[in-house]
């Protein structure tokens, strides 16, 4: 069944099939006396991250893009916005060409802020209350057999190992970044981690002893995470040659990953080192960290792992979350199952 904002974002489609745009954004909301309440709110309250925090400040600043001129300066009347406002600003972000599951990420925030915003009284109502986003189909999520992870693991090694052959000897700066790229992509496989909860790990975060790290996830909860041999041992080459180069900056207190200056590696520049192994590895440019964690989730479960075991591991607050990892199993057992069996050919593969 339909309902008019249904229509609305079906009529709204970008069919162009071109990137998505970058709505204005009103980076001076941030200014703003009312936003700066609710993102007091957010950390005291509901103890969220610094990412999330930003997250929510850029999805207020672009809805006050477009609800105010840029001769408007803050405080905003927050009062002002309507309803039809409101789903005006959700058609024109899903018309620029986002995903369903973006735009319903920029509505459950706006609602948020306004449902802050009704609580200290400083708007009478909520423009997003009862809004519907677009629908948002179950999409499996893409992941990456054991022998591509194994190829994009071993490529900083093996394109170091090229460099020896080829000069004889390597600049000290280039031999870290290879052990550093090898080492993060063992962590982020090893672990299921987000790209970044390792982006901010310390060198006293890991228990070499023990095998283990404390991850710092989304709402700023920590949980467990195991390192397999290869990462241990990564880690371990990584940190030696950090002493070498860096003495004051191998400490237990530093990050585990710097850039060449010395400084923490960005979430930013691990993404691009990725794109630069998968091309080596000869994998598909659509290779993202993020599909690093849902094959280690993937091929846990294929392993027979327990689902609640994986979820622990991924962080995930809901079982149904980590389910879909099940499906995937599914789909990759009946793949199999087609491609090798002489009368799957055209038939049907029942189900429990």
């Amino acid at each position: 069944m339909h309902t008019d904002d249904d229509i609305f974002f079906e009529m709204a489609l970008n069919v162009s099939g071109k990137p998505p745009e970058a709505l204005p954004n009103r980076t001076d909301a941030a200014e703003d006396e009312a936003v700066a309440r609710f993102v007091n709110y957010l950390r005291a309250e509901r103890n969220a991250s610094d990412h999330t925090v930003a997250g929510y400040v850029q999805d207020v600043g672009q809805f006050a893009a477009f609800v105010w001129p840029s001769a408007a300066k803050p405080p905003f009347d927050w009062r002002q916005p309507a309803r039809d406002q409101a789903r005006g600003f959700l058609v024109a972000f899903h018309k620029s060409g986002w995903s369903p599951r973006t735009t319903q990420r920029k509505l459950a925030s706006l609602r948020a802020f306004y449902r802050f915003l009704v609580r200290e009284g400083l708007a009478q109502v909520n423009p997003f209350a009862g809004l519907r986003g677009p629908r948002v189909g179950r999409s499996l999520p893409e992941v990456l057999d054991i022998k591509e992870v194994e190829a994009l693991l071993a490529a900083p090694l093996v394109d170091l190992e090229a460099q020896r052959r080829k000069n004889g000897a390597v600049e000290p700066s280039a031999e870290y970044a290879a052990l550093r790229d090898a080492a993060i992509f063992e962590v982020l496989y090893s672990t299921g981690c987000r790209i970044s909860e390792i982006a901010a790990l310390c060198w006293g975060d890991i228990r070499f002893d023990q095998g283990t790290t404390i991850v710092e996830g989304k709402g700023r909860k920590q949980r467990l995470c195991v390192l397999g041999a290869p990462a241990l041992q990564a880690l371990r080459v990584l940190r030696e040659k950090a002493e070498a180069i860096w003495p004051d900056l191998a400490g237990d207190e530093e990050c585990l990953f710097l850039n060449l200056r010395g400084g923490p590696l960005t979430t930013r520049s691990i993404e691009r080192q990725l794109k630069k192994w998968v091309a080596a590895a000869g994998l598909s440019a659509d290779v993202t960290p993020h599909k690093l964690r849902h094959s280690f989730a993937t091929h846990m479960l294929d392993a027979g792992a327990d689902l609640r075991s994986v979820q622990e591991m991924l962080g995930h607050a809901s079982l149904s979350t980590t389910q879909i990892y099940t499906h995937v199993s599914v789909e990759r057992l009946k793949d199999e199952y087609r491609k090798a069996h002489p009368r799957a050919g055209g038939g049907v593969v029942y189900e429990n």
